[in-house]
């Protein structure tokens, strides 16, 4: 097994309806088509999109999706923002419309992403929600994240941690995300990412594809997944912290076994293990800038050793 593929496979859910891309919906859906027919296409994950929208994408798409019994369908992530009860029944609904062999083609609503910021929150939302959906909370890092992520762990759903935006206000603390990971990881809370992790190191970039663009300190998504690959094969809570913050390319070296970060690696099994049960996606409205710029990378990191 390669490393590398371990840690891309299913890793980007496609946001492209977000800033700061903001795609229209038909774009939008003719890249994730394209990204899908890719020799990239293992590394993709979800189409995410609004509950709001899901109607402009069955319009928009419908000579997109799959129509053959046998096809993979399109998987979606769903944003839901108010009665919870239902958008439950609204996502039913579309998914009984869609189903395999449907004229209208296949695809199927598998997560529900929500936010809350109390424990009564997540309680009741995850009573009003299906339990045929994956429901991921959006949660604050500020504070104790502690009884939020015991909650979470209490009602059978996954963890949500925003780790950028367009401004440079937008990105947290690398202590909050570490302290999010290491208790997701105590409490057995598999989690995903979202927002600012378009790049593969942490470093300054530009924080819109504007002209006049911000410039900001963005984390690498190379570094946040392998700060929870190390969380979970029980590194200590300072080398992870270490592994976020780095900002040299080549303090990273890839082999088909292993992904290392100076002295320390760990193995293909350990980063399919973390990836399957753990650190599952991060959401980034470009799918190409950051599967190019970490082949890129790895093609340096090889250079080097030769």
């Amino acid at each position: 097994m390669k490393a590398i593929t371990a840690l891309l496979d299913g890793l980007v859910d496609y946001a492209g309806l977000f800033p700061p891309a903001s795609e229209d919906m038909r774009p939008a859906l003719e890249s994730y088509a394209s990204y899908l027919e890719s020799s990239d296409r293992k590394a993709l994950g979800r189409f995410i999109v609004p509950l709001r929208r899901l109607k402009e994408l069955e319009d928009a798409g419908q000579s997109l999706f799959p129509r053959e019994v046998d096809s993979d369908p399109w998987r979606l992530s769903v944003l839901v923002a108010d009665d919870v009860h239902a958008a439950g029944e609204e996502m039913l609904e579309f998914n009984c419309h869609h189903s395999s062999g449907s004229p209208a083609g296949h695809v199927v609503i598998e997560v529900a992403e929500l936010k809350a910021s109390t424990v009564a929150e997540i309680e009741s939302q995850r009573a009003e929600l299906p339990s045929s959906f994956t429901p991921y909370f959006e949660i604050p890092t500020t504070g104790d994240v502690s009884p939020l992520i015991k909650a979470l762990a209490g009602v059978g759903s996954r963890a949500k941690i925003r780790t950028g935006g367009v401004t440079p206000e937008a990105f947290p603390p690398a202590v909050e995300i570490i302290g999010f990971i290491t208790t997701c990881r105590r409490e057995r809370v598999p989690f995903k990412a979202t927002a600012g992790l378009h790049h593969p190191i942490r470093g300054t970039y530009r924080l819109t594809y504007e002209p006049d663009s911000p410039t900001g300190k963005m984390y690498g998504f190379l570094n946040v997944f392998m700060a929870a690959t190390f969380v979970y094969a029980a590194e200590s809570e300072e080398t992870a912290l270490a592994v976020l913050e780095e900002e040299d390319p080549l303090a990273f070296s890839f082999s088909d076994d292993a992904i290392a970060w100076r002295d320390r690696r760990v193995e293909a099994e350990q980063i399919q293990a973390s990836r399957g049960d753990f650190a599952i996606s991060f959401g980034s409205c470009s799918f190409r800038e950051p599967v190019d710029e970490l082949e890129s990378l790895t093609r340096a990191a090889r250079l080097k050793t030769l």
